[in-house]
């Protein structure tokens, strides 16, 4: 699938406050925000609530993780195939929560592709975030694991970062977008991502912890019309 850019992703973790039947009613509040402003955004539910919440809203709705076995006899995977069955359009890729290896990332990244499934790459440091551009995914995620969760936006502790990796990523290959993730959690963060030549965020906690989730999901759509 192709995402309209530029886009939220709203990764949920696991967090129980937006598992369950809880994280269709943070779906459908990203799809009712989304028709109200026009604005791309995506949603990661957990893994057992995919199917769910895949039901319930034509909003975009992501993998968290994915693994590289093939369907069949692999106990316990989450397989490509097993996603776009349940709904997903599109996965995260190795999230600095779950890591994984180089050739299982570029295995993920082609079998979605064939499959017609997005993919978000997350990376950690310049030198692999211009690895994985070369694969071929839709989008690379910039994330400095020592800022998720946290209180600072990248785009504040460290902007070069974010745009030295956005002129690196281009380079390699223009059709790949990057988005910037840790810490990012109000309209303000969002512009200064834009200004620094991303596509977009990815973000977690500033949403699913916070009290006025619709509140804070309009803050931040409104840095992405700033």
């Amino acid at each position: 699938m192709v995402l309209k850019k530029p886009v939220i992703v709203v990764n949920f973790k696991t967090y129980p406050e937006v598992s369950g039947n809880a994280a269709v009613e943070l779906a459908r509040l990203c799809e009712q925000i989304s028709v109200e402003t026009n604005a791309s955004i995506v949603v990661a539910p957990p893994s057992f609530d995919l199917a769910m919440v895949a039901r319930a809203v034509r909003t975009p709705v992501f993998a968290q993780h994915l693994d590289s076995a093939p369907s069949g006899a692999t106990t316990g995977h989450v397989t490509v195939e097993n996603a776009r069955a349940s709904g997903a359009q599109g996965t995260l890729v190795n999230h600095s929560e779950r890591r994984l290896k180089i050739a299982e990332i570029h295995e993920i990244i082609d079998r979605c592709r064939s499959t017609g499934l997005a993919t978000i790459v997350c990376t950690n440091n310049l030198a692999v975030s211009k690895a994985c551009a070369a694969m071929g995914p839709d989008f690379v995620a910039i994330e400095p694991p020592e800022l998720i969760g946290g209180d600072v936006s990248v785009t504040t502790a460290n902007p070069s970062i974010v745009s030295d990796t956005v002129l690196a990523i281009k380079a390699i290959d223009g059709q790949v977008g990057v988005l910037c993730g840790a810490g990012v959690k109000n309209g303000g963060d969002v512009s200064k991502a834009l200004e620094l030549g991303t596509d977009g965020v990815l973000l977690a906690s500033g949403v699913t912890k916070a009290k006025d989730k619709r509140a804070v999901l309009l803050d931040l759509v409104s840095g992405l019309m700033s």
